[in-house]
């Protein structure tokens, strides 16, 4: 164990100044986030999932700079990344509609043009239920309006972002 430590001395140390680097990073990001979310009066579920996904990409962020730290092969990394990301490239075209949800739904959070309570109208000639309508809540992958006739409508979030969207009144 000495020996490993005295052999590997600069990359440990990079490796720990990485991960404190990182976790104060998250720290500051996750305290700003939470304040954007409560000076624009936003849902605490969106402001935690927001903070997720910062955690998620700050994660991935950190694996790609230890791999670096410690020189890995990068003919073998190459071809480890290259299949993985040809399978997630196939996942991803497939599934290009949940991902462009999810990305309105960050875009959403951020520009806070509507929230939880507002009533709206939708511009939205293919719409089949027009009229006014309520959100009740605002998801990763979709938002939830009620109608006068109080029926449950799942609206996505990239047509939110897609189409005209009138307030009538903010909650």
């Amino acid at each position: 164990m000495q020996d490993f430590i005295t052999n590997y001395q600069n990359e440990l140390l990079a490796t720990i100044i990485t991960i404190v680097t990182l976790l104060v990073i998250k720290f500051v990001l996750s305290k700003t986030i939470r304040k954007v979310g409560s000076v624009s009066d936003l849902n605490k579920v969106r402001t935690r999932l927001i903070i997720k996904y910062v955690s998620f990409g700050l994660s991935v962020l950190g694996v790609v700079v230890i791999i670096l730290i410690w020189g890995v092969n990068f003919r073998q990394l190459g071809l480890i990344f290259s299949s993985v990301f040809a399978v997630i490239g196939v996942a991803i075209f497939a599934q290009w509609s949940i991902l462009s949800n999810v990305t309105a739904g960050i875009i959403l959070y951020f520009s806070f043009p509507f929230k939880i309570g507002d009533r709206i109208k939708i511009m939205d000639k293919e719409m089949e239920l027009e009229g006014n309508y309520i959100i009740e809540d605002i998801r990763a992958f979709h938002i939830h309006l009620r109608n006068d006739a109080s029926e449950l409508i799942t609206y996505p979030n990239n047509l939110m972002l897609q189409r005209a969207v009138l307030t009538l009144n903010k909650s």
